[in-house]
């Protein structure tokens, strides 16, 4: 292997056709035997997915949507397949790799080379002076760690989540943080959902969605904005085709077409299969610019106010829900009179619709009995995300659409259990985690101040305040914003330590002292004291499951990560007669009934049943119309504006609107090839999808390359040049790109304004003509 470059960086040749196949069919068909041939496990991998979201089986390690409780034969995606065949690759990443190559060598490989080295074997420690990992032992990897904490200032170190881990290792990993002395303990809902943590709350007096599974076997419409389902929630399809077939409409608001919300085929069904025959999914779909969600959704909810009014004085039965208003909520009149004052064309410039389809909408909204509001980052992750996600519980309280079968709203989170590390402590701030509680089960004072976000962790690095970071998985360097501003600085903490199934680019930064420490996956059987243990977490839809590893550990050296927490719990924080880390570890049903005693209205046995199928429910009061907000009704809100970033130049001219991608190669930092079969691209990621009317007003062309540059005033220089240009569906005057690579224009500040959640979904930038 070259000392420069991967076996997996090789000139790939790069083909960019149209694809005109639907979500699912023989396309995912053919992904999966690929990766499932190319990471050795053709057959040892499909045995393993016959067991994926079954009850008594593993949860998948991709995306947290709904685990139903009679499942599909295979209860598996395309996107869930490669997860598996990703975790379980016969390919190892031994301290050989490390002997081989410096870390500056590795440094220059991609990310998908990086990960398909293969599994992390043995706890390795950074050498600086030859610039290589060397594999060290547990025992020395912890009192290190120990040391090294110890010596520091507690508010000066960040326990960062990544939004994989199980309830049991989240809890004990947030239990060592305040043990500790700080609420230090951002994880990746900062980066993504934390708009839904903060407006949902506000509006309905709940953190997390009201809909379960079963609602969309009821409900008559279903409205998405912002969320790409055929590439990251593809399971989500089957409960979409079904509802099409009985006659649910779909109406999709997203700025690219998404071949998942256009037209399905089921893979599991042989008649559709053989016939090539596939489900349209969307009745509608509006093509919204960047950051017009907030006007778009404001123009459905002024025309059905206006629906309404016009229907009273001809004496029509109501368009809105006005006994549902009166009883359930608070701060319609203010919320009527923004609407009424916003202008009609300003609301089409800014949404990019027409006054036309946003009052079509309305009326097929005012037609359904019951509604569903789904959503995903492209509404989150944007300057106003938190007002957007409220201004879409405005659109549902209109005609009563929460707390009814059928009917809510419906975040779609990303990470396997990022929903259920929130429920179980992993937050920054400590009025969301049960303080009275742990003071009085543990005996101790738990840190009252606010712990940093995603945002806040960054800023330290770059100003020097956080001098130690460590990572329960992910890959957050190269997830966060302004990686080349962060990198440089990341280099001048004093301890990084990164607890990991496989290498990435976060792993070959590192601290004066750096450890990288290799875990278990959740796919893999955990032996431990008691015998093999089983770990759980919660759905987007606030069930939670049970999980039990079916394959052998793939090196002997490897530990858990309830473990490793409580390894380095034991080698950091005073001894405490009421916490038996090892008891803990031994047999993971006391850390359960730890959870359960610590919330005892969120949890009740969830030992004993979180192997029933379909997963133990949540309680979810607004639900059941009961609303634990300030004025104790759901509330209407007003937002500050409609403009997606408000303190930037109006867009326009030579000023686009960059918007970043997944592939559907790919599940967040995680890429599983070049192949982005959707969209038509093989072979590369480096593309900038463009409007044609843009190209040729910018003097590109199709196929030209070009560097893009991002606008701001702050004195930082952001540009990635070496891009593709690629003529595609996308409204005029925005443009898109892969992420992460794009995150080098993601400026920190960039950021919506509640939450600090980066928002990547509308970065204002400048497009020039390379070579």
């Amino acid at each position: 292997m070259d000392k420069t470059i991967s076996q997996d960086d090789a000139p790939r040749e790069v083909r960019i056709e149209p694809y005109e196949g639907p979500a699912g069919g023989w396309g995912s068909a053919r992904s999966l035997v690929e990766i499932l041939t190319r990471e050795g496990v053709p057959v040892t991998g499909a045995a393993m997915l016959t067991k994926q979201n079954k009850p008594g089986g593993f949860m998948c390690t991709s995306c947290a949507w709904a685990k139903p409780a009679k499942p599909l034969t295979f209860e598996y995606c395309e996107n869930g397949a490669k997860a598996t065949a990703w975790e379980q690759t016969r390919r190892r990443a031994t301290p050989d790799l490390f002997a081989q190559h410096t870390v500056t060598d590795l440094l220059g490989w991609s990310d998908y080379a990086l990960e398909e080295a293969g599994r992390l074997t043995h706890p390795m420690r950074y050498d600086h002076a030859s610039d290589r990992y060397r594999p060290c032992t547990w025992e020395e990897a912890y009192a290190e760690i120990g040391r090294e904490l110890k010596g520091l200032d507690p508010k000066s170190v960040v326990f960062y989540a990544s939004g994989r881990a199980s309830l049991e290792a989240s809890y004990m990993y947030a239990l060592l943080a305040r043990l500790y002395g700080n609420n230090n303990l951002p994880d990746s809902s900062n980066m993504c959902h934390e708009p839904t943590s903060v407006a949902l709350p506000q509006s309905i007096g709940s953190p997390v969605g009201t809909v379960r599974l079963e609602d969309f076997e009821q409900t008559d419409l279903l409205l998405f904005f912002g969320q790409n389902v055929g590439s990251n929630s593809p399971r989500m399809l089957h409960p979409l085709q079904e509802a099409r077939r009985r006659g649910a409409s779909i109406i999709a608001f997203n700025p690219l077409k998404e071949r998942g919300l256009e037209r399905f085929t089921d893979p599991q069904s042989p008649m559709e299969m053989l016939t090539r025959s596939s489900t349209r999914i969307s009745t509608q779909y509006h093509q919204v610019k960047a950051g017009g969600d907030l006007a778009a959704i404001t123009g459905i909810c002024k025309a059905l106010i206006a629906a309404d009014r016009d229907a009273k004085e001809a004496g029509r039965p109501a368009v809105l829900d006005h006994a549902f208003i009166t009883e359930h909520t608070h701060g319609l009149d203010e919320f009527v009179r923004f609407c009424d004052g916003q202008d009609w064309a300003a609301l089409e410039r800014r949404s990019g619709l027409s006054r036309h389809a946003l009052e079509g909408t309305a009326a097929v909204y005012a037609r359904a009995r019951a509604v569903i509001g789904v959503y995903g980052m492209g509404l989150t992750q944007h300057r106003r995300g938190t007002e957007t996600v409220r201004m879409l519980a405005n659109l549902l309280l209109l005609r009563g659409n929460i707390g009814k079968p059928g009917a809510g709203i419906c975040p779609v989170r990303g990470h396997s259990n990022v929903q259920g590390q929130r429920t179980v402590g992993i937050t920054e701030k400590p009025e969301l985690a049960p303080m009275d509680k742990l003071r009085e089960l543990y005996g101790f004072e738990p840190p009252m101040e606010k712990g940093l976000n995603t945002v806040e962790a960054c800023e330290g690095v770059l100003d020097g305040s956080v001098r130690a970071f460590i990572g329960l998985g992910g890959n957050f360097l190269r997830a966060v914003p302004d990686t080349s501003v962060m990198e440089p600085a990341w280099r001048r903490q004093r301890l990084t330590v990164q607890i990991a199934t496989k290498l990435n680019r976060s792993h070959l930064v590192n601290g004066e002292v750096a450890y990288l420490l290799p875990c278990l996956g959740r796919i893999e059987i955990d032996r431990q004291a008691t015998g093999p243990q089983s770990v759980s977490m919660e759905d987007s839809t606030a069930r939670f499951h049970g999980s039990r590893g079916v394959a052998d550990p793939v090196s002997p050296q490897l530990r858990s990560e309830p473990a490793i927490i409580a390894g380095i719990a034991k080698a950091t924080v005073p001894a405490n007669p009421r916490i038996d880390w090892d008891a803990w570890v031994g047999d993971y049903a006391k850390v359960r009934r730890a959870i359960e005693a610590t919330y005892p209205k969120v949890f009740h046995d969830l030992d004993g049943r979180m192997f029933d199928p379909g997963g133990l429910a949540k309680p979810l009061p607004a639900r059941e119309r009961r609303w634990e907000t300030d004025t104790g009704k759901a509330n209407f809100a007003v937002p500050g504006g409609l403009e997606a970033d408000p303190d930037l130049p109006e867009r326009g001219g030579e000023i686009l609107d960059l918007i970043t991608l997944r592939s559907n190669d790919q599940f967040n930092t995680t890429v599983y090839g070049y192949h982005d079969r959707f969209r038509g691209i093989d072979g590369t990621r480096d593309v900038l999808f463009m409007n044609r009317a843009d190209i040729g007003r910018l003097g590109l062309r199709d196929g030209a390359q070009a560097a893009v540059e991002t606008v701001s005033d702050d004195g930082v220089s952001r540009r990635l040049g070496g891009l593709r240009v690629v003529a595609y569906d996308i409204p005029e005057g925005n443009c898109a790109g892969y992420y992460p690579e794009m995150n080098v224009l993601l400026p920190l500040w960039h950021h919506d304004a509640q939450t600090k959640t980066p928002a990547a979904k509308s970065i204002a930038v400048r497009i020039a003509a390379e070579g």
